[in-house]
């Protein structure tokens, strides 16, 4: 009888082993799954033929869905890294390079979306054609992939030449060795070895998220004038913390540097809500860098994305790729702010300067400065870097041999040597990162050493600090209080004709710091208080406990039940340290009378209310952008029977969210789907332009709201979950024709 070993690794993720067959597939990889199979002792350290490696997957099952929970499902960058070079399935005179390839398994779309996916973040930019299309001069294009090349080892090698495929198109297909896998149901998949089977369901249930490895506690931050907040100083096989990245605070506003795995329960854990960020400054597009960008596409506005033309070029191929997305929806995400390269930007006040740094995909460093009393404090975050060794074994004079030139290696050295106030430092070693004995004399007043996983060394410690999660250096203390600008800017725009001396009627209350998982409101009780959320996130636990909502800075708990006297019908609980500005209900009330505004507040609160507990607008949409959805949702009456999307006053411009009653979408007479209250439907036609796939049909009478989708589109975090539905739909009706369901 064959022995198969199914492992529930973490949520959404399974190892499933096949000893007999030599098949181990990890099943489901979204970002840091390596790091899950490392905490489960699924990887570890081995020695084979005197040689030191480690043990893992040699094959991977891509879930169907490419968005799940608002992450992605599949990043195959690092288990493939894993494989080839950790394993050592891809190292010459390695005992485990066999000539078995990776394999990776899945259906065409999704195996298709991670080789491109792969091949950027292997590459990155692949040509000079491609870089000078991205505005770089003919001659820098040149060098650069010279350089490129050289850590390429000669030859921009094809996907094709590292991995091998499975494509599950309908029935059974063999895997490898007699293993085979057939598709039951969107994202289920039964696998048979020997007689035996197995099953694993990728799917994640509403309420569910990918987890991080690592536990990550609560910190207490706050904003500065000009301070630097640390958000991680791992890499992408450190099982104990983040990978590095940092926020820069200025004047109040936030600023991430790097966007790396798992960034929603990072800034969770820093009590910032996404919402409070104003833009990204990016170095690169390599996974551990890159993965967080989900998290900053769920935001209610666009934040600024800055980088220079090529990393943004790099890193808009590789998400498109990822996604199988038009390029040009990158925009539709982000505010793209590009940034001139070995120049000081100006950025509100804040000088930024971005550095070419040696790597295999487009990267700079970046160097932050402002002007205060005795000159500039400056902030330098570098990574990823090359050490100094590899950059002399690159260096070459001939021009036509893959590598460096002198001259270029004597700038760059000199560049990493820039002195600043406070600079982390990648020191991850090996042949694309750097080391910190080359920085020994660094005249700098603070280095922090970074991006490794393991201890420091004595020698290190004599070099740099440490910085663990939540610490924070400030560079320029603040004395001014930022979030009550903040409280008055969403007070101002919720009632933007009420004059000012009113709204510091409101303003005039307690600005409460509430612990991580406080209740601030229970279900069933009094609502004694109004709370304007200003910094980190809130949870809103609706009355069955079947959907949860997350609320960031903006937003305000408590309003409809406290303006009508009822108990409330939903829980509100801190996920991390939160300040609201507290105001007392009886205050609020006469506010309202006062100023006659108890008809539309109420009108507008009860729409929001509903809003709320969809899991479409429910979401990190601040007040002001609720109240704007508010006005323009119309309610529409539909009899049992047939709706057009064109008829009933309906438009193929709009959204339709379910309000009351149930609806059914059909294939010819086959129920594929059946949506209830706070469902929505339309999003292929109205976002997307595609023709609709399906029928709808009101079961018994039902109430919908339209909503215009002119008012929707630009809003990231709908944008994403109009997409993420949109594809899972579009795989559930493949499955379908398929499967026949």
């Amino acid at each position: 009888m064959a022995d198969i070993k199914k492992i529930k690794v973490c949520t959404g993720v399974f190892w499933v082993e096949f000893p007999d067959a030599g098949l181990r597939i990890l099943c489901g990889c979204p970002a840091d799954a390596v790091k899950h199979l490392m905490r489960r002792g699924l990887v570890v350290e081995e020695e084979k033929g005197g040689v030191r490696s480690e043990s893992g997957p040699n094959a991977i099952l891509l879930s169907e869905v490419m968005v799940q929970g608002g992450d992605f499902a599949n990043q195959a960058e690092f288990p493939v890294l894993q494989m080839l070079y950790r394993q050592g399935m891809i190292v010459p005179g390695h005992p485990n390079n066999t000539g078995v390839k990776p394999l990776l398994i899945g259906s065409p779309e999704q195996i298709d979306a991670q080789i491109n996916y792969i091949h950027r973040g292997n590459y990155g930019l692949v040509s000079a054609e491609e870089m000078i299309a991205s505005g770089c001069e003919e001659n820098w294009a040149a060098e650069l992939m010279r350089m490129k090349l050289r850590f390429a080892f000669g030859n921009i090698r094809q996907p094709s030449e590292l991995l091998d495929t499975r494509e599950i198109t309908g029935g059974d297909v063999e895997i490898r060795n007699g293993v085979t896998i057939r598709r039951r149901k969107l994202n289920i998949y039964e696998f048979t070895f020997e007689g035996q089977s197995v099953t694993v369901d990728l799917n994640l249930d509403p309420s569910e998220k990918y987890e991080p490895p690592y536990p990550l506690g609560y910190h207490h931050i706050e904003r500065g004038y000009f301070s630097v907040i640390h958000s991680g100083e791992g890499d992408g096989w450190d099982i104990n913390r983040p990978c590095m990245g940092s926020i820069v605070s200025f004047q109040g506003r936030l600023y991430l540097v790097d966007a790396g795995p798992n960034l929603q329960a990072t800034l969770a854990a820093l009590g910032i809500g996404v919402n409070e960020l104003d833009g990204l400054f990016h170095t690169h597009a390599h996974d551990d860098h890159f993965s967080g960008l989900t998290t900053l596409m769920r935001s209610d506005h666009r934040l600024k994305y800055f980088a220079t033309p090529l990393v943004r070029a790099s890193v808009t191929k590789k998400l498109c790729s990822l996604l199988s997305m038009d390029e040009n929806r990158f925009s539709s995400y982000f505010d793209i702010i590009d940034l001139e390269s070995d120049e000081w930007n100006d950025i509100d006040g804040l000088e930024v300067k971005p550095i070419s740094s040696p790597h295999p995909v487009e990267t700079t460093i970046f160097v932050f400065r402002t002007f205060w009393e005795g000159g500039y404090r400056s902030y330098g975050h570098f990574a990823d870097i090359a050490s100094f060794d590899v950059l002399d074994n690159m260096m070459t004079e001939d021009p036509d041999v893959p590598g460096v030139s002198p001259e270029y290696v004597k700038n760059v050295k000199a560049e990493y040597h820039t002195p600043t106030t406070v600079k982390k430092l990648d020191i991850g070693g090996g042949m694309i990162h750097g080391n910190a004995k080359d920085f020994r004399g660094d005249q700098s007043e603070k280095i922090i050493l970074s991006h490794v996983a393991r201890p420091l060394t004595a020698d290190e410690k004599e070099i740099g600090s440490g910085a663990p999660l939540g610490t924070i250096d400030i560079l320029i203390p603040s004395y001014q209080t930022y979030v009550r600008r903040f409280a008055y800017r969403v007070l101002h725009s919720y009632f933007p004709s009420m004059p000012r001396h009113h709204l510091h009627t409101l303003l005039n209350n307690e600005v409460e710091t509430l612990n991580p998982e406080t209740i601030l409101i229970r279900q069933g009780g009094e609502s004694r208080h109004i709370y304007l959320i200003l910094t980190g996130s809130v949870e809103m636990i609706t009355a069955d406990a079947s959907r949860t909502n997350r609320l960031s800075a903006g937003a305000v708990v408590g309003e409809l039940a406290g303006l009508h006297g009822l108990p409330s019908g939903e829980t509100y609980r801190a996920l991390s340290f939160v300040k609201a500005l507290r105001i007392p209900v009886p205050l609020y009330v006469e506010f309202v009378r006062q100023n006659d505004l108890f008809g539309d507040i109420s009108a507008l609160a009860e729409r929001r209310e509903f809003l709320h507990d969809t899991w479409l607008l429910g979401e990190e949409l601040s007040y002001p952008i609720q109240n704007k959805i508010a006005k323009v949702m119309k309610p529409i009456e539909i009899p049992d029977g047939e709706f057009s999307l064109e008829g009933s006053g309906g438009s193929i411009f709009s959204l339709f969210i379910v309000r009351n009653g149930h609806l059914k979408r059909f294939i010819n007479d086959s129920v594929v789907e059946t949506l209830h209250k706070f469902d929505f439907f339309g999003e292929e036609t109205a976002l997307f332009g595609e023709k609709p796939a399906t029928r709808i049909r009101a079961i018994s009478d039902a109430e919908l709201f339209e909503v215009p989708i002119t008012y929707l589109s630009d809003i990231p975090v709908v944008r994403w979950k109009l997409f993420e539905t949109h594809q899972k739909r579009k795989r559930m009706l493949i499955g379908f024709d398929a499967t026949n369901e």
